[in-house]
């Protein structure tokens, strides 16, 4: 079973909570991190993507990155902007959108759950990303981000869930990004917190990252780096924890992750999609169900429907994405690494499909494909089996904002 603790969070003031949250850094080039924080001094983003208080030139890894980035929290601190708890607490954290909500819990997670794998992964990460974070993360002397979990939803948590949020005020309620509701409760009660505590530790048998690969692996590290620095710091030392939000999956929703590719277009291109699909004109694109596809090619769409023959057992090899991988991207265009290879790109749901058209009706795209959205139950029986998914595979809406919680990770072991 896994551990969940509270922590002493550093958070926003309640008078400046909505000019400090922001989106997280990894949705954001250091250019429109820039433009979103250049009228407000309060924006996490000074913190988070620090290269925006620099000259324009440096590197966003250069060492005077992170370095200011120290300086800026140091001084969010100093100013009341950002304040930490007297006390270690849990925190819910709702996310509205379009209507759908979910709540998480903040919390801090165990690095050596992970460590033993009873936090699964579902993703490989890029060293070079995460190096960034670990200087990050080792500069601040704190988690600076959440890390985003799930797990399959266990009754006495949500019954303490739901009966605190109906009990009690929120300390945070203010609307943000794509018109998201964002509320935060406090959970000060030690009864209550050592009950959700032991609920996790007797009943929930595994964590699965939803979204956060790379700030997961930059926070091991770093919390091992500690680790071998202060052998002898107990083991409810900070740094064997990592911060994080932790949600019910049958609350979550995946939406589509699509593909545009600039590739020539072979003549034989449609008989050879019809050895692999049954192929019709259709006036949208979007699929509503597994298995399906989009094409949209030459101002019009096409649905694509796999023959069910072609559709592997394997958890992975059977997913949406990966159907279209290997018979379409591998086996028509060549596309073998689509981490690398510049002929394709990714194209969030949150666009729709009108953006497809666009990027391809403006040349600088051959042809899109829409895709069915990978499933919570595809992500979880993946992770279970110890494997990976391809690049790609999930967009999680609504994000979590960034500085609502910071976790000190104690440079000094203590």
């Amino acid at each position: 079973m896994v551990v969940v603790r509270p922590f002493k969070a550093i958070r926003p003031s309640v008078e400046h909570v909505a000019e400090v949250a922001t989106l997280p850094y990894d949705v954001l080039n250091s250019s429109e991190a820039a433009d979103l924080a250049k009228d407000n001094p309060y924006s996490y983003l000074h913190i988070d993507k620090a290269e925006i208080d620099l000259p324009s030139d440096l590197s966003p890894y250069d060492e005077k990155v992170y370095q200011k980035a120290a300086e800026n929290l140091a001084d969010f601190l100093k100013k009341g902007w950002l304040q930490q708890e007297a006390a270690p607490m849990l925190y819910l954290y709702q996310l509205t959108m379009n209507g759908r909500s979910q709540t998480g819990i903040v919390a801090c997670t165990s690095i050596q759950d992970y460590e033993t794998g009873k936090i699964k992964k579902h993703e490989y990460t890029r060293p070079e990303k995460e190096v960034d974070r670990i200087k990050h993360i080792d500069a601040c002397d704190a988690n600076t981000s959440p890390i985003f979990l799930t797990y399959r939803k266990e009754a006495t948590i949500q019954d303490l869930m739901d009966n605190w949020k109906a009990q009690h005020q929120a300390i945070y309620q203010f609307d943000s990004f794509h018109d998201v509701n964002h509320q935060v409760w406090c959970i000060d009660d030690p009864a209550i917190i050592q009950q959700i505590s032991a609920s996790f530790a007797d009943n929930v048998p595994a964590l699965y990252i939803a979204d956060g690969h790379h700030r997961t692996e930059s926070a091991v590290k770093v919390g091992q780096k500690r680790h071998q620095e202060f052998p002898d710091a107990p083991e409810d030392a900070p740094f064997n924890f990592f911060l994080s939000v932790i949600f019910p999956k049958e609350e979550l929703e995946i939406l589509d992750y699509n593909r545009v590719l600039n590739v020539p277009i072979p003549e034989d291109f449609f008989s050879r999609l019809e050895e692999i699909f049954t192929v019709e004109k259709v006036p949208e694109g979007k699929p509503m169900e597994a298995k399906t596809f989009g094409l949209y090619l030459d101002g019009s769409w096409y649905k694509l429907t796999i023959k069910e023959e072609l559709v592997p057992n394997d958890p992975v090899q059977q997913l949406d994405v990966s159907l279209l991988q290997k018979n379409v991207f591998e086996d028509i265009f060549g596309i073998m690494d689509i981490r690398t290879d510049k002929r394709i790109d990714f194209v969030g749901g949150i666009r729709g499909m009108k953006e497809l058209e666009e990027l391809v009706d403006s040349g600088k795209w051959t042809l899109a494909f829409a895709v069915y959205p990978t499933t919570m139950d595809n992500l979880l029986a993946v992770a279970d089996a110890d494997k990976i998914m391809p690049p790609k595979s999930t967009w999680f809406e609504p994000k979590l904002l960034s500085g609502l919680f910071v976790n000190k990770v104690a440079a000094n072991g203590v």
